[in-house]
Parts: C-alpha cells; sequence; structure tokens
C-alpha cells in the first residue's frame, strides 16, 4: 500500500511536471524590456543572476493561474511579469521556493470590498484558498517610487513567503533557517515597541498592527530603501539578509 501512494504521488508530480513544460515559454523581447523599463531590481542583477531570474520567472508564471476579478476584463502580460517578478525578487535566495501553494493570483482593478470585515483592501494573502489578491492600480502605485519603501506588490509576496514557510504539509515548508529567523524576530519585537511609543522610526505605524504585518513592512523597506535600512538599522537588516539569503546592496553588476 506503501508503495502504491508513494508510486500514484511520482505519476502525479511527472504529470503535473508535464504540464507546466507544456505551458511554460521563453520570455520575448518585449518582456526582458518590461523587466528593465520597469524592474530595477533585475536590471541591476550580474548577467549569470539575471539568467537564474528570468527560468525561475518563466517557471512562476506557468505555474500560477492569474484571474482577474471587480470588472477587469483580462490579465495583460505586463501584470504577469511584473507581479511574477516582484515574487521571484522575494524569494530569490530560495532556489527551490515558488510559493507552491499558492497556485491562484487574483487581480482587481482597484482597491475591492471584502464582505469577511466589511471594509476595503489593497491586496490579502489567503492560505485557506491558496490565492494572492493584488488590486492593480496599488500595485503599480509601487512601482512609480522605487524607493519609497511602499510596495503592495513585496508586502504581499512576503506574507506569502512566511506563510508558505510555516505550512506544513507543503514540501516547501520549513526553509527559513530557525536560527535567523529567531533573531529577526527578537529585534523586531524592539522595533514594533518603538513604533508603539511614537518614537521616531524607520518603519511607518501599520508595522506595529502585529509582527507579521512588521515583516511584511520591513521587506519592502529590505527592497526599496536597502541602503537606508542598513544604515539605520544595521542589526536588523543584517538579520534578513541571513534569513532571505540575499543583500540587494550587493547583488548588483
Amino acid at each position: 500500500m506503501f508503495f502504491v501512494y508513494h508510486f500514484f504521488q511520482s505519476l502525479v508530480g511527472l504529470f503535473n511536471e508535464i504540464k507546466i513544460l507544456l505551458k511554460s515559454k521563453k520570455l520575448t523581447p518585449n518582456d526582458i524590456k518590461v523587466l528593465n523599463r520597469f524592474f530595477p531590481y533585475y536590471k541591476n542583477l550580474q548577467p549569470k543572476h539575471q539568467e537564474e531570474f528570468k527560468e525561475r520567472l518563466v517557471r512562476f508564471i506557468s505555474t500560477k493561474e492569474f484571474i482577474p476579478r471587480g470588472g477587469l476584463e483580462s490579465i495583460t502580460r505586463e501584470m504577469e511579469l511584473l507581479i511574477s517578478a516582484t515574487a521571484i525578487m522575494v524569494v530569490f535566495g530560495f532556489r527551490n521556493v515558488e510559493l507552491k501553494h499558492f497556485s491562484r493570483i487574483l487581480v482587481y482593478p482597484d482597491n475591492y470590498y471584502s464582505t469577511i470585515n466589511r471594509t476595503y483592501h489593497q491586496g490579502e494573502v489567503n492560505p485557506k484558498l491558496g490565492i494572492i489578491v493584488l488590486s492593480w492600480k496599488n500595485f503599480v502605485e509601487g512601482f512609480r517610487d522605487p524607493k519609497n519603501g511602499v510596495n503592495l506588490g513585496v508586502h504581499e509576496m512576503a506574507h506569502a513567503l512566511k506563510l508558505e514557510n510555516q505550512i506544513h504539509y507543503n514540501e516547501e515548508s520549513n526553509f527559513f533557517n530557525k536560527i535567523a529567523w529567531q533573531k529577526f524576530n527578537d529585534l523586531a519585537k524592539d522595533q514594533i515597541q518603538q513604533i508603539k511609543e511614537d518614537k521616531d522610526s524607520f518603519f511607518r505605524k501599520s508595522a506595529s498592527n502585529n509582527p507579521h504585518e512588521f515583516f511584511a513592512v520591513a521587506l519592502e523597506a529590505f527592497f526599496e530603501r536597502p541602503e537606508a535600512f542598513k544604515s539605520e538599522h544595521a542589526a536588523l537588516y543584517k538579520s534578513l539578509v541571513f534569513l532571505l539569503k540575499q543583500d540587494p546592496t550587493v547583488l548588483k553588476g
């Protein structure tokens, strides 16, 4: 029985791989233009890292279902590219992490109303349904000023990354180094308290809501304002470098 189960699981895995290969396609010259124009992280990578980025980007797009919602007519290629590139940037230090649990990405044209808590949202991550939800308008706003530390895409992908690590039945779980994760959390507690006490903070007020929000806000600053982050909070920045296995200040050509 044990053998039969694992044989069946192997067949399912092989079938999924075949589907991915059939769906996959290389990036076009126009795709590369979009990345170079709107995604400085990719543009600044060393050539060998750019090649890895492109390979992982194609695979990510191939394994996700992008779904228009709230009156959005369709998902454009640019939407697929920039949303997926944001995810790859966040997980780039983890070679085998693709946020597999989150197979669907829902895109609304603007803020959307949640019937659960009766408020408007810009984005959210739902582990129960395996979905990432984004407001395209707010997602694009994150690209208008790439150095202000506010980026909806990074914020939601950070939540997805943290949840992916915690989902124990997922083959991608527990990829965070436990020592690095503990170090980050210890330092984060001090920062959260400082924000609550209305002390001058490098991070915006919403980062003090809870540890989950602090992690997401910290990653926004990590990728958009790495030099300033490193200067203001060297120990915290270093803890994220070890945790995420990358340093935006040095991963450049």
